[in-house]
């Protein structure tokens, strides 16, 4: 993996992505350590981000590295209007290594190709999500023992989620029975579904959440996302199409966990935060650990 890019999910093979969960375990045991004390990252955030960015950057900080780049992009010559090429071929002459978030669906890709250092994606459009799918898969493996043969259930915004996009490929690789909740304007992408049929797993797909509990071992929710409709009528209508209460998880699998890539709106109720099952700020602190095991394979010190 060493000098490689990370712009979709399929970059990496199976065995990849459990060799960075493998080496996540490690540094989950010792997350403060001094191995990029030698290397700068990048950090390229033209659309706003949280967890993204700033797990990148916990990572980072924890392993002794130095962190430049910027959290808008109204702040850099982008505004000037400088291109995507130049300014990866001017950041990439001070860094190790970048990390960026670009609302354009290709834009990493497109990055990867003319950079002369790794690139990883940390989100693109409403296309892809690789380290979200990563520390998933690490959450799943950690709640579940297992990445195999499980019962996975996505709800919320599975058209233009990235994250669900990146999850359900990867899934792929592990048996995975897909349930997929979604208002019907929302349904996850034919794009996506042929990876799961190519595979010849199986899917079902609902518009209402409640039938999915019994035999669910994950429910991964999600929010029905503003930024990604022209319409705001249509956004309007459907945005609170799902909200999970606790009750409603009452009955479930003793193993059962609710994640989320969040932020959250008011899809899951904070009551449900109480909850044995709820997982999702454990998951965020997981990215942390999956971070740090990224690129310190990327920079070949694992």
């Amino acid at each position: 993996m060493k000098n490689k890019s990370l712009v979709s999910i399929n970059d990496y093979s199976k065995e990849e992505q459990l060799r960075i969960l493998e080496v996540a375990q490690e540094f989950e045991k010792k997350p403060v350590q001094t191995i990029l004390q030698d290397y700068v990252v990048a950090s390229l955030f033209f659309e706003p981000s949280t967890r993204t960015r700033l797990s990148f950057e916990s990572a980072v900080n924890r392993l002794g590295g130095k962190v430049i780049g910027f959290s808008e992009a109204t702040n850099t010559s982008v505004k000037k209007g400088e291109s995507l090429r130049d300014t990866i071929l001017t950041i990439a002459n001070y860094s190790d290594l970048i990390v960026m978030r670009n609302p354009v669906e290709g834009s990493a890709r497109f990055a990867s190709e003319i950079s002369p250092v790794p690139i990883i994606n940390a989100g693109d459009g409403a296309n892809q999500h690789p380290t979200q799918t990563l520390l998933d898969l690490y959450s799943i493996q950690k709640t579940q023992g297992t990445l195999d043969n499980l019962h996975v259930a996505l709800v919320g915004d599975l058209k233009y989620g990235r994250t669900v996009h990146s999850l359900v490929i990867a899934m792929c690789n592990f048996n995975t029975t897909f349930h997929l909740i979604s208002p019907l304007e929302l349904k996850l992408p034919s794009s996506v579904k042929m990876h799961i049929k190519e595979k010849n797993l199986s899917y079902f797909q609902y518009t209402e959440m409640n039938e999915v509990f019994s035999h669910a071992d994950i429910l991964y929710m999600t929010r029905i996302q503003r930024e990604r409709f022209s319409d705001p009528l249509e956004f309007e209508r459907i945005k609170n199409s799902y909200i999970l209460h606790k009750d409603m998880i009452a009955n479930t699998k003793d193993s059962f966990k609710v994640l989320h890539p969040l932020p959250r709106v008011n899809e899951i109720d904070i009551q449900v935060d109480s909850s044995e099952k709820a997982y999702y700020f454990e998951q965020a602190l997981n990215g942390v650990y999956v971070r740090q095991a990224l690129m310190a394979l990327i920079l070949g010190l694992r």
